[in-house]
């Protein structure tokens, strides 16, 4: 540029000057894709679709997935959001994050997803059980499905999802509106652990039972109480789900008049951890004098002493059928499944009932 005495000077060139002269990086593309693999655009969109099945060699959608990755391909999901109306996300609600079992389920869902190019969103009710807040604008622009715990289940309300499919995890199979249902084996759990300490000649009984009212403990309620026939003792007591209310209302139910219980069937790990503080409390030896026992098998399990008998409930085995019967039901297709087997872990909590 001149100058008003005839010199002249270059202006620094402005961020868009240097935008046009430095080289763009093109993202590769689906044609690209096609071109490299040698196969048509329709197959790599089949492929990468993952609905090539029985339409596609599986040799041929290797082949393609080998060399979209290879020239670093990524699929422009907002692009194919709009075009099929779908986000690929389902939504999972849970009660609580601090609380193992859930968390695993995320981790089983989220497996199944990835591998069907989903995402999960997990959210947790503010307040455990109960009513939550919205956590979209619009659930139904944001999500494909919702996949749920029946301890969750009144959070729902609040999504604004009426219309996406649903899938409910360990609850009421005949009730509600739900897609489809996946269920833990929950009563044999139950007849697991209570025969289990019959055969060690428990006669007197005390069901620490969770004080959250859902199906799924109702179940180990009425399955406890047909399982125990003449000559037992069923004593219930309920707690909400934390150590020291657990603790307390088995101190209160070991202290009070009559024969003292010679085991405590817990509904939840957490709870049992509970009721050994409360034995400890009290005097009492695990399992000389008490045993107790536990469901779930937490990481909590081995960490109490004596180490805890327990029910383990596959948590990610839930979350991977639940996600699954999710992708069932988004591709129309039927999904039924038999309840997930669960298994009684025997360690050093239960032993022979005290000789009188």
């Amino acid at each position: 540029m001149a100058t008003v005495d005839g010199s002249t000077h270059r202006t620094a060139p402005t961020p868009s000057d240097l935008a046009l002269q430095e080289p763009r990086v093109t993202r590769p593309t689906s044609r690209d894709v096609a071109a490299a693999a040698g196969v048509s655009q329709a197959t790599v969109s089949l492929v990468l679709g993952d609905k090539w099945r029985g339409r596609v060699s599986e040799r041929t959608a290797t082949h393609v997935r080998e060399t979209a990755a290879h020239l670093g391909y990524r699929p422009n999901l907002a692009a194919r959001n709009l075009r099929l109306g779908t986000t690929r996300t389902a939504l999972l609600v849970v009660p609580a994050l601090t609380n193992e079992f859930f968390a695993r389920v995320y981790t089983g869902a989220a497996r199944i997803a990835a591998e069907h190019g989903f995402g999960v969103v997990l959210y947790p009710s503010p307040d455990g059980t109960g009513p939550a807040r919205d956590p979209f604008a619009s659930a139904r622009a944001a999500l494909d499905g919702v996949i749920a715990s029946s301890m969750a289940a009144d959070a729902l309300d609040a999504l604004g999802g009426d219309g996406l499919p649903l899938i409910m995890l360990d609850s009421d199979p005949t009730a509600g509106s739900a897609a489809a249902h996946v269920n833990l084996a929950i009563a044999d759990g139950m007849r697991q652990v209570t025969e289990h300490l019959l055969a060690l000649g428990h006669h007197r009984f005390l069901h620490l039972a969770s004080a959250v009212d859902t199906w799924t403990f109702q179940v180990r309620a009425e399955a406890l109480a047909a399982l125990l026939g003449p000559g037992t003792e069923l004593r219930t007591v309920r707690a909400p789900l934390n150590v020291e209310d657990a603790r307390t209302a088995t101190e209160t139910a070991l202290t009070a008049p009559g024969a003292p219980p010679t085991a405590v069937i817990c509904d939840d790990d957490i709870l049992a951890a509970g009721a050994c503080k409360a034995a400890r409390r009290l005097g009492l030896r695990i399992p000389d004098d008490l045993s107790v026992t536990g469901f779930d098998d937490l990481a909590l399990a081995t960490a109490v002493d004596p180490e805890l008998t327990t029910v383990r409930l596959p948590a990610e085995r839930v979350g991977e059928q639940g996600m699954t019967a999710l992708l069932a039901v988004l591709d129309n297709a039927p999904w039924t499944a038999p309840d997930v087997p669960v298994q009684l872990v025997v360690r050093a909590s239960s032993g022979p009932a005290p000789t009188p």
